[in-house]
C-alpha cells in the first residue's frame, strides 16, 4: 500500500497542481518513481497506489509509466481513489486511507503488508527489511535511520533496546531519546511499515471507534509499542547491489521544501555523486519518451544532467538538471538551477539558483535568482533565497496574461 496522497504544502508552488508523489525529479523521473522502483527491483509486485490530493497528475504517470501486462495476477501496479467505504468523507490520515481499503487485503490475502510513503528519495532493498520481519517474529516493523541527535525532534523516534525492539515511540519530541549506543544519534522513523496482517487489521479497526488523528505515526504506532511487538530495522543496514564507493551510505531525502528538493538535485551531479542514478542493478524506473537523444551546439556545458529531446544552442550551463524536450537559446545562462520539461529559455536569459515547473518560457533576455527584489515581485522566493517558477508560466504568457 503507497501513500501518494500527499499535499506536499511546504513544497508550494511546485504542489499548486500536483501531489507531493507527483512531483518531477531528476529531469526525467517523479518522486513517486522511487518507492515504485524500490518494490519492483526488491520483486514484490502487488502494489496499490492510494491517491487523494490533485492526484490527476500522478494517476496519469503511474497508467503510462508503470502498465502490466496483466498476464500474471499478483504483478499490479493499481490507483485507488478514496473509495469512501466507510462514510462520505475522504481519508482522514494514512492509517484511515488503508482502513478504506481493508477490501483490497481481504481480496488479495496477503500474510504481510507494506505500508510506505511515496514522497521521499532513496534506494531500498525491502525484501531484507521483509526477511528482518519474519525472523524477529514482529508484529509491526518501523523502517528507521540513525540522525543526529539535533535533528531527531523532527520525526518520530524510536526508543529501541539492544535487540531492536521499540519500547518508546514518541512523536517529534523536544527531547529525543538517543541510541542506546550511541548518545549522539537518535533512531527516526521513515515511515515505512510492515505489517502482519492480523495485527494491523486489529490496530485499525480499534483506531477507528476511537477519536485519534488516524495515522500511523501519530497513533497506531504508538498505541501498539505498548502491547504488540514492533521492532525498528535499520536502514543503514540495508545493501543494495550496485551502489558505488562514493556514494552517501543509506542515502535518504525528504524533499518536503524547495530547499531540500534544490539540494537533493545537486546530490545527483558531480564525479562522485551522493546519490549514482546510474545503477544498472538497481535502476529508478520511469516511462519511456518518444524524443531524440539531447543535442548540443557550440555550447559550454558542465556538470550537468539533461535529459532526452533536449536542445542547447550556444549556451551556457553549469551544475543544473535540464527535463526533456528543454530549449536553451542562444547566449543564455543556466547555473545551480533546476529547468523542467518542455520549457523554452530565450536568448541572452540568465538563470541561477532557480527551480523552473514544466511548460514554461523564460523570456529573452530575463533574468531569474538574480535580483532577489524583482523575482520576489514576479515569482515565488522561497525562505532559502531558492526561486521558483511555477508551472503554467508558458499557457499564462502565450495568452498575455503575464508580465512582458
Amino acid at each position: 500500500m503507497i501513500m501518494a496522497g500527499g499535499r506536499g504544502e511546504r513544497l508550494h508552488p511546485l504542489t499548486r497542481d500536483r501531489s507531493k508523489p507527483a512531483v518531477p525529479f531528476g529531469g526525467r523521473y517523479r518522486i513517486i518513481d522511487f518507492v515504485l522502483s524500490n518494490f519492483v527491483n526488491s520483486d514484490l509486485l502487488s502494489l496499490y497506489v492510494l491517491v487523494q490530493y490533485k492526484s490527476q497528475s500522478l494517476i496519469e504517470h503511474v497508467r503510462l509509466a508503470w502498465r502490466t501486462t496483466g498476464i500474471v495476477g499478483d504483478y499490479f501496479v493499481t490507483v485507488v481513489p478514496p473509495q469512501m467505504r466507510t462514510g462520505g468523507g475522504w481519508y482522514r490520515g494514512t492509517a484511515d486511507a488503508v482502513l478504506q481499503n481493508l477490501n483490497l487485503i481481504d481480496d488479495f490475502n496477503p500474510d504481510v503488508i507494506a505500508i510506505f510513503g511515496a514522497d521521499h528519495i532513496y534506494r531500498m532493498d525491502i525484501a531484507q527489511m521483509l526477511i528482518f520481519h519474519r525472523e524477529s517474529g514482529a508484529d509491526v516493523t518501523v523502517a528507521a535511520r540513525p540522525v543526529p541527535l539535533t535533528e531527531a525532534s523532527q520525526f518520530g523516534v524510536l526508543g529501541v533496546d539492544r535487540t531492536g525492539r521499540v519500547v518508546e515511540f514518541q512523536e517529534k519530541p523536544e527531547r529525543p531519546k538517543p541510541l542506546p549506543d550511541n548518545a549522539d544519534r537518535a533512531l527516526v522513523s521513515m515511515g515505512n511499515y510492515l505489517f502482519s496482517r492480523q495485527a494491523l487489521v486489529e490496530a485499525l479497526v480499534d483506531d477507528a471507534r476511537r477519536s485519534t488523528d488516524h495515522d500511523f505515526g501519530r497513533s497506531i504506532i504508538p498505541e501498539l509499542v505498548l502491547e504488540d511487538r514492533v521492532f525498528g530495522y535499520d536502514f543503514q543496514t540495508n545493501d543494495v547491489p550496485g551502489v558505488k564507493p562514493y556514494e552517501e551510505p543509506g542515502y535518504w531525502r525528504d524533499v518536503g521544501t524547495i530547499e531540500t528538493y534544490w539540494q537533493a538535485h545537486m546530490d545527483l551531479l558531480g564525479e562522485s555523486p551522493r546519490l549514482d542514478l546510474d545503477n544498472h542493478d538497481w535502476p529508478i524506473r520511469t516511462g519511456t519518451y518518444p524524443g531524440p537523444p539531447a543535442r548540443f551546439l557550440g555550447s559550454d556545458v558542465d556538470n550537468a544532467h539533461i535529459a532526452e529531446g533536449s536542445l542547447v544552442k550556444r549556451a551556457t550551463i553549469r551544475n543544473s538538471i535540464l527535463g526533456r524536450s528543454v530549449w536553451v537559446n542562444e547566449g543564455a545562462v543556466i547555473e545551480d538551477s533546476i529547468i523542467m520539461d518542455h520549457t523554452t529559455v530565450g536568448k541572452g536569459a540568465h538563470i541561477r539558483r532557480a527551480v523552473v515547473d514544466r511548460f514554461n518560457i523564460v523570456p529573452a533576455g530575463s533574468e531569474i535568482g538574480l535580483d532577489p527584489d524583482t523575482d520576489r515581485r514576479r515569482w515565488h522566493v522561497d525562505g532559502s533565497g531558492i526561486v521558483v517558477m511555477p508551472r503554467g508560466g508558458r499557457r499564462e504568457f502565450l495568452l498575455g496574461l503575464d508580465e512582458p
